[in-house]
């Protein structure tokens, strides 16, 4: 296979994963705006965890919210747990790396909060050590795996929210981490501006 075609079956292939993504997911994407929102307008925050790629994602996630998306807006709470280098540098030294989430859902999470725990396998000890922490503090979950979910899966409650990639291939997951986060971040928005906004 010459370059471009190789380039051209990475689009073929993501195009095709997120196909049998929108089937599989609308519904769970559609039920986490609607906790997500109700969070806010109770007046509670969205914290966002994950490693490498999906800490990129969490911050994306968190600047979206906290700025705006792509319609003007009062600016939403919403932190990335992934961005202080010198509490996670301090958690992990001092602890351990599996910690380095779980001890800042422990200090900022509250009731009524969400966190959107991110893994494209499903089986990050330090995103399952912070979704730990948040069943105790009262915060919601939303899980972005994909892989079948992982470990995760067996350890999220039946008000959380799982929204799991049909694939398994990491680049593909990844892809469509992407657009979920902008689907909840439109819907988001709808729900709290409206439509034509």
């Amino acid at each position: 296979m010459n370059l471009p075609d190789r380039i051209r079956q990475h689009f073929e292939d993501s195009i095709a994963a997120k196909r049998a993504a929108a089937d599989a997911m609308a519904g769970p994407i559609a039920a986490a705006v609607q906790a997500m929102v109700d969070c806010l307008k109770a007046g509670g925050k969205i914290m966002a965890c994950g490693n490498g790629g999906s800490a990129a994602d969490s911050q994306h996630f968190a600047a979206e919210l906290l700025n705006r998306f792509e319609k003007e807006r009062a600016p939403l709470a919403a932190i990335a747990l992934t961005t202080d280098t010198s509490t996670l540098t301090s958690i992990g030294n001092d602890y351990r790396f599996e910690d380095v989430f779980a001890k800042q859902v422990m200090a900022l999470g509250r009731p009524g909060d969400v966190l959107l725990a991110i893994s494209t396998s499903g089986n990050s000890p330090n995103v399952m050590e912070a979704i730990a922490v948040a069943h105790q503090r009262g915060v919601r979950v939303v899980a972005l795996t994909g892989k079948g979910g992982g470990k995760m899966t067996a350890q999220l409650k039946s008000d959380d929210i799982h929204l799991c990639v049909p694939a398994d291939r990491t680049a593909r997951i990844q892809e469509v981490h992407l657009l979920t986060l902008h689907c909840l971040c439109d819907g988001i928005d709808t729900l709290l501006l409206g439509d034509s906004a």
